[in-house]
């Protein structure tokens, strides 16, 4: 609203148009108790013709969902949330059932403060987001802490950004969630500074850092030495065992408007890659 050229510039190509999301008007259950375990064969047949460390697979956190289907059936936002979280806890278990490392993907604690609780005041949002935390947990207490990963974001689109809510009005309650690995957005100009906040905030010993060291919404192929800077940043305040380098986010969140050309993500990875082993040789 701030850049009116900006938003015309956007919602005029269909492609980007807004979206009409259907409402919740009926109890929750799963329809398709199938679908994940399909998902899940799908990457463990891909993972076979390569070499890997470990593998996740994401899935939606209760709290995004609540926020892109609105409820016209709960009483509360409360009840809504955790029947989304009993429901999807079937997803989730199937995933770490399989071996894999769940990724739940939770822009609600990032993003929703400036697009669904923006007229919300900060420790409004925060008592939001606690909820959604403790949400979170109540789906993933059967999933052992280490074989979860959380992605938090401000979303993947490229805008402004101006209304982000920093990290630090947030990161005591993200470290509150029971997955041990904490995806966030570090590269983006928008959040790239906010790796100082480790220098006042102990990191849980429990806790494991994936800063995004690669930008997910621009055709610039990060240099690998650029790389191995940010990752070295978050290494020297958490210690070398606490950092994984990570993307910004996915670079396909929506069909057929990616914004990054595919053949430049692979140089994007493949500078990932590098930077990677140029901290690794630094740190051992």
């Amino acid at each position: 609203m701030d850049f009116p050229e900006l938003a015309r510039r956007v919602f005029s190509d269909p492609g980007r148009s807004r979206r009409r999301a259907p409402a919740c008007d009926g109890l929750i259950s799963v329809r398709d108790a199938r679908a994940a375990h399909t998902d899940v064969e799908h990457l463990q047949a891909a993972l076979g013709a390569v070499k890997t460390e470990e593998a996740f697979l994401s899935a939606a956190s209760p709290g995004v969902i609540s926020l892109f289907f609105h409820n016209d059936y709960y009483p509360n936002h409360e009840a809504y949330l955790f029947a989304i979280a009993d429901a999807m806890r079937h997803e989730y278990e199937i995933v770490a059932q399989a071996g894999l490392v769940l990724q739940v993907d939770c822009p609600d604690l990032a993003m929703g403060r400036h697009i669904q609780f923006a007229g919300a005041s900060l420790e409004e949002f925060r008592n939001m987001a606690r909820l959604h935390v403790e949400t979170l947990n109540h789906a993933l207490a059967n999933i052992p802490p280490d074989q979860l990963r959380m992605h938090l974001y401000w979303g993947n689109y490229e805008g402004p950004h101006h209304y982000d809510v920093p990290l630090a009005d947030i990161l005591d309650i993200v470290l509150m969630a029971r997955p041990n690995g904490i995806s966030f957005e570090a590269a983006n100009p928008r959040h790239a500074h906010e790796w100082e906040l480790f220098e006042r905030v102990k990191l849980p010993q429990d806790k494991v850092l994936i800063p995004g060291v690669i930008e997910s919404k621009t055709n610039y192929v990060e240099h690998p030495e650029v790389v191995a800077q940010r990752i070295s940043r978050y290494a020297r305040l958490v210690g070398r065992e606490h950092v994984i380098a990570g993307t910004d986010c996915g670079f396909g969140t929506w069909v057929g408007q990616a914004a990054v050309d595919p053949g430049v993500v692979w140089a994007k990875m493949a500078s990932l890659a590098e930077g990677s082993r140029l901290a690794s040789r630094a740190f051992w």
